[in-house]
């Protein structure tokens, strides 16, 4: 099992580094009570059971074996938490704006460019109903895939390798972006960590 790392994770940059892209009242809220509160709940709902010391992607990981009466909350609140936990790390205030070496290859390859890439995943974002986050994944055949989860599904469920996401829920964007979605997806390809997407492709791929 993976090191026992079910805490809240600090933020590698300050909560206003990200704007004007992310405002820093969202980034906080996001957070210290978004993020806080899925963990809150993923720690309650474990609490005295035998996943009280598991590392919750390991969880994740396999659903077969969670209680169907934890199920519930441990796949929206578990998966809440450790969607965030990746969310922020594919963020940076110093983006090179696209992605490197063997990532940016690969994205030519399998969507014939990283502007068709970029037009294939806005379509997903624009057409996810409701909440949910928008992925670029590795899937079992080490493919690129860009796939929707609802809610806070996550991609290790079912047996994927998260390399980029973006999270659609309203919180993350409604106070600088309303209703407007679109701009928020456009605004997201500037704050890219796509160092840390490529040390994860690059991971994957071995």
């Amino acid at each position: 099992m993976s090191e026992n790392k079910n805490i809240l994770p600090q933020l590698p940059y300050s909560y206003e580094s990200l704007e004007p892209h992310i405002d820093k009242e969202t980034m906080l809220v996001h957070h210290t009570k978004h993020h806080q509160g899925y963990l809150d709940k993923f720690l309650k709902a474990i609490e005295g059971t035998d996943f009280e010391n598991v590392y919750v992607n390991d969880i994740l990981k396999d659903l077969k074996i969670i209680p169907e009466k934890l199920k519930t909350s441990i796949v929206n609140n578990g998966g809440g938490f450790s969607n965030h936990n990746f969310f922020w790390e594919i963020l940076t205030p110093n983006s090179t704006k696209e992605p490197e070496q063997n990532l940016k290859k690969e994205i030519d390859i399998e969507f014939g460019s990283f502007t068709e890439f970029k037009k294939e995943f806005k379509e997903k974002a624009l057409t996810l109903f409701g909440s949910g986050w928008v992925w670029l994944v590795l899937d079992k055949d080490k493919k690129l895939k860009i796939i929707q989860t609802k809610n806070q599904d996550s991609p290790l469920s079912i047996g994927l390798k998260p390399l980029l996401t973006i999270d659609l829920w309203e919180h993350a964007y409604y106070l600088n972006y309303q209703n407007k979605r679109a701009d928020y997806v456009d605004n997201f390809w500037n704050v890219v960590n796509w160092k840390q997407v490529e040390y994860l492709f690059n991971l994957y791929i071995k």
